[in-house]
């Protein structure tokens, strides 16, 4: 009789299909439109830390015998948060590289301006072109009182507490510069006296009243 073995089947190999990735829909900008939320890039420059905000990235199309051709402008302002800000605009057929062409313009062009503490030493009213923008010094912790466009050049400049107010035209680059050309008219009261040749006086602190013990009050009042 035979008898029935069991024999071991070789061991069969498994192949495994990788599963197509699905992919993700490229981001479009339409023309003149607005990131969602401000793009943040934080970088070192030497011992500096310099903040990079992409405002305002705008989509511009030139008709050819092929069809369309995209160009991107991103309006990027730069700043250190310790009075100096800068801002640039960066052309490219890519919003990457707009970005980049924008930083660096902005960071070759970064200027100081003159702050008092974590606001402005005075007011100040600025236009550029149809741009109005009116700057108020604000008490501590009031915060930053203005749009998403004349945030970003406060914020990067390091201005925590101020009171504004934009004016006539809504261009992000026009309100922009107009921001910036406020920033730049501040003057401290230090740099005014000594550019007249002026010396500060310092005036004494006012003394609390002195309290009359009640004994000689109503002697005063007999």
């Amino acid at each position: 009789m035979e008898e029935n073995i069991p024999t071991e089947s070789a061991p069969t190999e498994t192949t495994e299909v990788a599963q197509p990735q699905p992919q993700r829909p490229a981001r479009r900008f339409k023309k003149g439109g607005r990131p969602g939320d401000q793009t943040e890039f934080f970088g070192k420059e030497g011992e500096q830390e310099i903040i990079e905000k992409v405002v305002f990235i705008n989509r511009s199309a030139k008709v050819v015998k092929g069809g369309r051709r995209f160009n991107f402008s991103a309006l990027v302002v730069v700043g250190d948060r310790k009075g100096k800000v800068g801002v640039g605009l960066g052309k490219a057929g890519e919003v990457a590289d707009a970005i980049r062409k924008g930083g660096e313009m902005a960071r070759g062009a970064m200027v100081s301006v003159s702050l008092r503490d974590a606001t402005i030493p005075h007011e100040v009213f600025a236009h550029y072109c149809g741009a109005k923008v009116l700057l108020r010094p604000a008490s501590p912790g009031t915060g930053i009182i203005a749009g998403k466009t004349v945030r970003a050049v406060l914020e990067s400049a390091g201005v925590k507490d101020i009171l504004s107010k934009s004016l006539g035209s809504k261009n992000a680059a026009n309100v922009v510069k107009a921001t910036l050309q406020g920033l730049l008219s501040l003057r401290l009261r230090e740099d005014i006296y000594s550019g007249r040749g002026i010396a500060i006086k310092k005036v004494a602190a006012p003394k609390p009243p002195e309290l009359i013990p009640p004994s000689e009050s109503a002697a005063a009042t007999a």
